[in-house]
């Protein structure tokens, strides 16, 4: 039961983290250059590649800091915490992609969204959900999870794009990863600071935590808004 709600928990965060990103413009313009069966086989694979990487990374780290795991959980709160407020960011427009050498298109399709999802909000997620889970058999899920809300969330925004001429509300999903990323942020925190207050032997209050991080959480996302609506005059 714990492993199927990891696996849809995984699945659901990196769909709605996908939604309205960069590469699921890149995939839109792609529609004009190549086939669509092409660019589900080269992302396909490009996923596949990207979050089995990103899953591995973040076991190993979980590995690396198994006798500290505070850190981890710290490090995924303030992860889920800075996804949260950089999905409130306005993307600046995305430049047109040069043409490819590449004569085979799933090839071509495959190189160009493996660099543009490199290190991505959605690779990072994967890598934190990765980390705070360690390297087992729930690694697994997590890297065909992450991997099936990417490719979802891409290959739909492309058709609802292509489709819909660019008219899909992508603000609705920045909000809804906004909310998502938060509750993240706020579970993993609290368990984070009671493993080092156990494994440190200190007496940190965790609400007195909470409430800080609560008041610099919402004045960066109150910055964040306030440049958003400066950058549009």
């Amino acid at each position: 039961m714990e492993n199927i709600s990891l696996f849809f928990t995984v699945l659901f965060t990196v769909f709605i983290a996908e939604m309205g990103d960069k590469t699921q413009l890149m995939l839109i313009a792609m529609t004009s250059k190549y086939k669509i069966r092409h660019i589900c086989i080269g992302t396909a694979i490009a996923i596949l590649v990207l979050n089995g990487l990103a899953v591995i990374a973040g076991g190993l780290l979980n590995e690396f800091l198994k006798s500290n795991l505070w850190i981890i959980k710290l490090i995924a709160a303030a992860a889920f915490f800075y996804f949260s407020v950089t999905s409130l960011q306005k993307e600046d427009d995305e430049e047109e992609a040069g043409e490819s050498k590449f004569n085979f298109a799933p090839l071509a399709v495959f190189c160009t969204f493996f660099v543009a999802e490199l290190g991505d909000k959605t690779q990072l997620t994967a890598i934190t959900f990765g980390a705070t889970n360690g390297l087992n058999p729930s690694s697994i899920n997590i890297w065909i999870a992450s991997s099936i809300g990417l490719f979802a969330a891409d290959i739909i925004g492309m058709l609802i794009g292509y489709f819909l001429h660019g008219k899909t509300p992508d603000w609705l999903f920045k909000a809804l990863a906004f909310i998502i990323f938060a509750v993240f942020g706020f579970i993993n925190l609290p368990e984070g600071i009671r493993m080092l207050n156990e494994a440190k032997s200190l007496n940190l209050s965790i609400l007195m935590v909470m409430i800080i991080v609560g008041v610099v959480f919402a004045a960066a996302c109150g910055t964040i808004l306030l440049l958003n609506k400066k950058s549009k005059k």
